[in-house]
């Protein structure tokens, strides 16, 4: 399950868990990783799982009640590996509930790969009212279609002189390690991401707020479409509940 994000990012599933003590697959092939949570919540009485038809209740309460009894949804969770430029990767990293295994430049060489923001996207939000001051430009500078196609034809310039340095460092015995230090953030790079369901989530309360980066929105949207797939009944309750703020 790998999903396209930008020009030359993706997200792809790698596992999930938190079947509990059995493993339950359904005709379908779908592995339930909420039962766990269920286990967990019970392990102070030590109860067991009773089947969705009496547990949904339970679920509904642990993430709806106020306040939110959010320690058993650690025990189901997820990694992921994603691609996706290093500015990106920045914010991302701010998440410091994940556990993370980036790419490494001091061991092979770089991909040929950079991200180019879209034209249009780039006018839309430099002419977006909107009150997050890291989203605007400077005040009192109006961007034009003239401005905007030469920064981005730079852009392309300061791309292809960043890749023949680095290039150049390779051929002529720079070790890798050194060649990499022209890069700019917007390289590609590469990670495998692991959290647990309770930390996945706040991740995307945050990520997918309007707030929020453009770019970063974009893969948040992407993981938050894998935790629809594998933990349905948590992802209900979280739209649920960041549908009324």
């Amino acid at each position: 399950m790998r999903m396209k994000v930008l020009d030359h990012g993706y997200v792809e599933f790698v596992e999930a868990w938190g079947h509990g003590k059995e493993l339950t697959v359904h005709d379908t092939g779908f592995i339930d990783n909420e039962i766990g949570i269920i286990e967990s919540a019970r392990q102070s009485t030590q109860g067991n799982f009773r089947g969705w038809g009496k547990d949904q209740t339970l679920l509904e309460y642990l993430y709806l009640s106020k306040p939110k009894h959010a320690g058993p949804f650690e025990f189901a969770g997820m990694t992921i590996e994603v691609q996706a430029p290093i500015f990106v990767f920045r914010e991302w990293h701010r998440h410091r509930t994940q556990s993370y295994n980036e790419m490494s430049a001091r061991y092979a060489p770089l991909p040929d790969n950079y991200y180019e923001p879209n034209f249009d996207n780039v006018m839309e939000r430099a002419h977006t009212i909107t009150k997050n001051k890291q989203a605007q430009g400077i005040d009192g500078i109006f961007l034009t279609e003239e401005n905007s196609k030469t920064w981005l034809e730079l852009l392309d310039t300061v791309y292809n002189r960043a890749e023949l340095f680095y290039d150049f460092g390779l051929k002529i015995g720079i070790p890798k390690e050194l060649a990499r230090i022209g890069m700019p953030v917007g390289h590609y790079s590469r990670m495998r991401a692991t959290g647990n369901l309770r930390n996945w989530l706040a991740f995307l309360t945050l990520r997918m707020d309007p707030a929020a980066q453009w770019e970063i929105q974009q893969f948040a949207n992407a993981v938050g479409s894998i935790i629809h797939q594998k933990f349905p009944r948590t992802w209900k309750l979280f739209r649920l509940e960041t549908s009324k703020k």
